[in-house]
């Protein structure tokens, strides 16, 4: 039984290395290609497509094994008790059964596919790479059971939870028009650790069921999100800001905005809001921020005699920081779910948008790491052009990706995708060939699996929660909304400012990958309502969900902060709530003065 769990987990890790090296090849060639006599890989976006599919399956399968799925926040109150090992049978339970429909709905739509006799340029029919989705869904259910409990009687008792689960699907109508009442039941499982993917793709199934519309429908969803040609790049992004996390980067980059900052009152405190936003920006999210740069910057601040409570404060709030700026992956997210026919949101008028507003978020923090710098009067690092020019030399290649990955997209001459790609073979050729930091065969492959994972448990998130998304649009969901609040509210104040209140709530509970694609589609037509710029409702949305991270009791940052540095959630909450209320005086200027969004389009021509 273990040699073939290991035999399928390297089959697994193989499969995984090569979607993600395939994924970052096909789109250099073309780019390559177009200079060099209009060569290009015959097929290469349905290829790209495929190899997206297998990257999202096999990775979230991955993300399964590893216990790696997003979860809320309050699985963690649980603790290790009978309390928290009933909780687990009950999520574990919950997904395998969800799984399992999952799969079925999956099998439904590859059968479709079949009859469509469009084949790969590399020909194989295309309804065969799809094979991935029920093979892989079947495999996490039955995973999820093993998982539920450390019993093979408790992980039998999950098991069961799958033919009760089609069981359910044969009620007479009458019955299963109250299907609602087993979506509440799921939406509740999430507060004991169900995956947020899990949740979203059981409540759809059973939106859908109780309509009388084929599950299959949530699986359908999938192709309109992983044709869209923006997508793969949120994978070769991530997989980018991984090969930095776990090479010498951070060190570099610590001695770098060190050496330039060091010497001003605060400036260690400057130095931890900057690089945090830097890696925050690259890695699409602040869990690996905190982990990856805590253990390094918070003994820094310590010893440099920075109180202890505002350096806890400061490495929590600085994990959520860089969320707006190039390129991080929220902002293309946003980009593809809320561009539709009444509005297109570019991805480049967004970073734009969001540059001076995400730099005034990273001011009013080093602004107060300055403040509280001044009280501690802690040492400070002497400037010295030699120490200065020494360490931006070390770090060049670092410090070069923002600008090659900016200078591409701009230049016109790439696509998103083109520069992800280009962007994660800079930082694999800096990492493992110039600074040598990792070996391209002993640890870039883990590196990439890593990355392979978080990026399979956030594709599949995003897969199912854009079929909740379709039910919602059918049932309209936003048109009643719009209408309602047409009714209630009649000032764009109002609007604006219960619009922050709503997504702030939102952003502590939910993770931001989800709420992006569950809650853009029906904020846009309400924002649009108002007279507000597509593009500024973005950053006020985005803005909102990076704050949303530090809200109590339940803001992801507040988790993974107090797991990181072992303090309890209570006395984080007090270290977090000056950032908190600086955070929010920025989130009000960038949602009521529209000029910090809109200047830079504007000046760019793309307003």
């Amino acid at each position: 039984m273990n040699l073939l769990r290991k035999l399928l987990r390297a089959g697994e890790g193989i499969v995984l290395v090569a979607s993600f090296l395939a994924l970052c090849l096909l789109p250099l060639v073309d780019t390559a290609g177009r200079s060099l006599g209009g060569f290009h890989v015959p097929g290469s976006a349905d290829l790209v497509q495929s190899v997206t599919l297998w990257l999202t399956f096999v990775g979230a399968l991955a993300a399964t094994g590893q216990g790696a799925h997003l979860t809320l926040s309050t699985s963690q109150w649980l603790g290790e008790g009978r309390l928290g090992r009933a909780a687990r049978w009950v999520a574990g339970a919950v997904s395998a059964a969800v799984a399992a429909l999952l799969a079925y709905a999956s099998v439904q739509v590859v059968r479709a596919n079949r009859l469509d006799p469009r084949m790969l340029s590399i020909g194989v029919p295309e309804w065969v790479p799809e094979m991935v989705m029920p093979l892989a869904l079947a495999a996490m259910a039955l995973t999820f059971a093993h998982r539920a409990h450390g019993t093979w009687r408790g992980r039998a008792a999950a098991l069961l939870a799958i033919p009760a689960a089609f069981a359910a699907g044969l009620l007479p109508p009458p019955l299963a028009s109250k299907a609602w009442i087993a979506a509440a039941g799921i939406l509740a499982s999430l507060l004991v650790g169900t995956p947020v993917f899990v949740a979203l793709g059981g409540v759809a199934i059973c939106l859908f069921f109780a309509q009388g519309t084929p599950v299959a429908a949530v699986s359908a969803e999938i192709y309109r999100l992983v044709a869209s040609p923006t997508l793969p790049a949120i994978p070769l992004l991530a997989g980018a800001g991984y090969v930095l996390a776990e090479s010498g980067a951070s060190d570099r980059l610590v001695r770098f905005f060190r050496a330039w900052l060091g010497f001003m009152p605060g400036g260690l405190a400057v130095m931890v809001a900057m690089v945090c936003a830097l890696f925050t920006t690259f890695t699409g999210g602040s869990g690996v921020t905190i982990i990856a740069l805590g253990g390094l910057v918070y003994p820094m601040l310590r010893k440099d005699g920075y109180p202890e409570g505002f350096s806890l404060g400061l490495v929590t709030a600085s994990g959520a920081l860089g969320l707006l700026l190039p390129p991080s992956l929220p902002v293309i997210l946003y980009s593809i779910v809320a561009s539709g026919r009444d509005a297109v949101v570019p991805a480049d008028r967004l970073y734009l948008a969001g540059l001076l507003p995400g730099l005034l978020l990273i001011g009013l923090t080093a602004a107060y790491g300055i403040l509280v710098g001044r009280r501690a009067e802690g040492p400070r690092s002497p400037f010295t052009w030699a120490e200065a020019l020494g360490a931006t030399w070390k770090a060049k290649w670092e410090l070069l990706l923002p600008l090659v990955i900016v200078g591409l997209f701009a230049s016109g001459r790439a696509t998103m995708l083109e520069t992800a790609a280009g962007a994660l073979a800079y930082a694999i050729l800096a990492e493992c060939f110039i600074t040598r930091d990792l070996h391209p065969v002993r640890d870039l492959p883990r590196v990439l699996l890593r990355a392979s994972a978080l990026m399979g448990a956030v594709l599949i998130l995003l897969s199912v929660a854009m079929g909740l998304t379709s039910y919602l649009v059918d049932a309209q969901l936003p048109d009643a909304l719009l209408a309602w609040t047409r009714v209630h509210i009649h000032s764009r104040i109002v609007f604006l400012l219960a619009l922050n209140v709503l997504l702030l709530a939102l952003g502590s509970v939910l993770e931001i990958y989800s709420a992006i694609i569950v809650l853009a589609p029906i904020i846009a037509p309400m924002g649009a309502l108002y007279g507000i710029h597509p593009v500024h409702l973005g950053i006020i949305f985005l803005a909102n969900l990076e704050v949303g991270f530090l809200l109590p009791p339940v803001g992801l940052n507040l988790f993974l902060a107090s797991s990181r540095f072992g303090t309890p959630l209570p006395r984080l909450y007090r270290t977090v709530l000056p950032f908190l209320l600086i955070l929010g005086i920025g989130l009000l200027l960038i949602t009521y003065v529209p000029g910090l969004s809109m200047a830079l389009p504007g000046w760019a021509g793309k307003g």
